[in-house]
């Protein structure tokens, strides 16, 4: 049986300042093709090769990766600072109608990091471009050294809506999961659930109310070690399933609406 195509939205890198490649990383690749059971798919974020009615008619489902790039905040009615950071406007352009189009047919996806801030600014939520400014807020970003799996270690606890989706899905109300990621939710859109916060409050999980397909996205970084994580592997399990269902057209996922 063939397996159903999961896009991977990938990032502009520069190669040795001047050689351009869209690239994504390999551990979302394996998540996808080993926890999924789905083909992986790089998809190049940028309207002069692809255009959304192409991707949503080509695949069954997608991850929206993280990134160094943060979604503009021209996007969500704020002016550019230098705390922003680095900006992908071409990616902007393909991600944020990519999520109203799937919220709106119930085609699946799961956000990551720079792909739950899509997510949340595609369904009107705006972003602060440095959490750990904030006071009360933790360092959320990616320690500076050592080893990759130092760096994607579990740092600190998720807790969940009682009762809510993600609670389902984990079969825990509380969770342990890395974290690499500088920006964060300040005001959620009228449809972005957030589902589940860390200590010091910051939104780690969402999905989109009333959408019909799987919609979720979460902060952290689940495709590292995804197959043997167990706070990973639910996520991916999930968008497997409703990616094989979408694509022998049925819907897979139940509705999700908040209290």
């Amino acid at each position: 049986m063939t397996r159903p195509l999961i896009g991977i939205i990938t990032n502009l890198h520069v190669i040795d300042g001047s050689y351009r490649t869209h690239a994504g990383g390999v551990m979302n690749c394996e998540a996808v093709a080993e926890v999924c059971k789905a083909q992986p798919a790089l998809i190049p974020a940028d309207p002069r090769y692809v255009s959304v009615d192409e991707l949503l008619e080509t695949y069954d489902g997608f991850v929206l990766t993280g990134g160094r790039p943060n979604v503009h905040p021209n996007e969500y009615g704020e002016e550019e600072t230098e705390a922003h950071g680095a900006f992908d406007r071409a990616r902007d352009s393909i991600t944020l109608p990519l999520v109203r189009a799937c919220v709106e047919r119930g085609q699946p996806f799961l956000g990551i990091c720079r792909g739950f801030q899509e997510v949340a600014v595609a369904m009107g939520s705006t972003l602060h471009p440095e959490i750990r400014d904030l006071p009360g807020r933790m360092n959320h970003r990616m320690p500076p050294d050592g080893t990759l799996e130092e760096k994607f270690a579990l740092r600190h606890k998720v807790t969940f809506t009682e009762g809510g989706a993600f609670h389902r899905i984990m079969g825990a109300q509380e969770v342990m999961t890395n974290t690499l990621h500088g920006q964060g939710v300040v005001t959620p859109g009228k449809r972005f659930v957030i589902d589940g916060h860390a200590p010091d409050g910051t939104p780690e999980a969402a999905y989109v109310d009333g959408a019909s397909g799987y919609t979720l996205a979460v902060q952290w970084h689940p495709e590292y070690n995804a197959a043997n994580d167990p706070v990973s592997r639910p996520l991916f399990d999930g968008l497997g399933e409703a990616a094989r269902a979408w694509a022998h057209g049925r819907q897979a996922w139940p509705v999700l609406r908040s209290a």
